[in-house]
């Protein structure tokens, strides 16, 4: 049974005016609860993370400023999600939260899935594209911490955006492993460096992606990792406002296919972090969303934890 952490707060603790398509969390939820899906799929109710955990991670300063609604004005214009609601504080610990239960969960089942998240452009001490705090890192903390068998991370993250954050929140962590996939000409304009950077030319397709995943997924093979933490954006999609790649539904399926794949081979439990996705009509992100879930539950018994 493939565990998937969710709370409503995901939607509705974001604006129904904010440019962010707050709606997708919902329909996911409701695509794979109204499907045959929901047989091998359980959902979760997350739990809202310590403050210790953040507190390991970010700027102490940062989180009680993002808390008691302190955060300047400048900061909470380069997070985004605006107009910020009541709940936005609520919904982001139980974001937060929800990275941790699926990590203690993907530990003990093999594969696990927070249905949000995924905020690599989060930095130590602000925010930035629709990212608060970094739930990546957060997790990375807390699996060294917590997990003496799982030291080994590699955080592959496939949005179409590098994961800046990330990039420069781990890169002093030992055997913390980074490597992003994303289009060179798009947001952050300023990209930072991941352990590993594969840029690509806006326009890129299915058969150029896929044997480039391919290709770097055979290079990591030779190095042990214990644990891999996915963020498993789908906002390479044709159909994406912000992606400006060119993968089709099928492309989407064909690199979940190799992430699964090469995590079951190697015996990897699998934490997958939602990431991104804008398509227009938002329609197209829930089917790659949902078809990702879907292929999780054919692999899941296949991770030995």
């Amino acid at each position: 049974m493939l565990e998937i952490f969710y709370h409503p707060l995901y939607t509705f603790g974001i604006s129904e005016n904010s440019k962010f398509p707050r709606d997708r969390y919902k329909l996911i939820f409701e695509s794979i609860s109204n499907s045959k899906a929901n047989k091998e799929i359980k959902f979760k109710t997350p739990e809202k993370i310590d403050f210790d955990l953040l507190y390991n991670v970010h700027q102490k300063e940062y989180v009680d400023n993002f808390i008691d609604g302190t955060l300047s004005e400048s900061k909470q214009r380069a997070i985004g999600l605006r107009p910020w609601t009541k709940d936005i504080v609520d919904r982001t610990l139980f974001i937060m939260g929800g990275g941790i239960n699926a990590l203690d969960s993907a530990i003990k089942n093999g594969i696990s899935a927070n249905l949000a998240g995924g905020t690599h452009h989060a930095h130590y001490d602000y925010g930035s594209g629709y990212c608060i705090f970094n739930d990546i890192a957060i997790a990375a903390n807390y699996c060294k911490n917590k997990y003496e068998e799982y030291q080994n991370i590699l955080v592959l993250d496939l949005d179409v955006h590098q994961g800046d954050g990330s990039a420069t929140m781990l890169k002093d962590v030992e055997s913390v492993f980074t490597f992003s996939i994303h289009c060179g000409g798009n947001f952050p304009l300023k990209k930072q460096k991941s352990d590993l950077d594969v840029e690509l030319e806006k326009g890129t397709g299915d058969e150029e992606y896929i044997e480039i995943l391919q290709e770097n997924l055979n290079k990591l093979e030779s190095i042990k990792f214990d644990i891999v933490f996915f963020q498993a954006g789908v906002d390479s999609l044709k159909f994406d406002s912000l992606g400006h790649l060119n993968l089709t539904q099928d492309g989407m399926k064909k690199r979940n296919e190799l992430v699964l794949d090469f995590c079951a081979t190697q015996n990897l439990p699998l934490l997958i972090f939602m990431g991104g996705g804008y398509s227009n009509p938002i329609d197209h992100t829930v089917e790659a969303f949902h078809n990702l879930f879907v292929q999780c539950t054919k692999t899941i018994g296949t991770i030995k934890s």
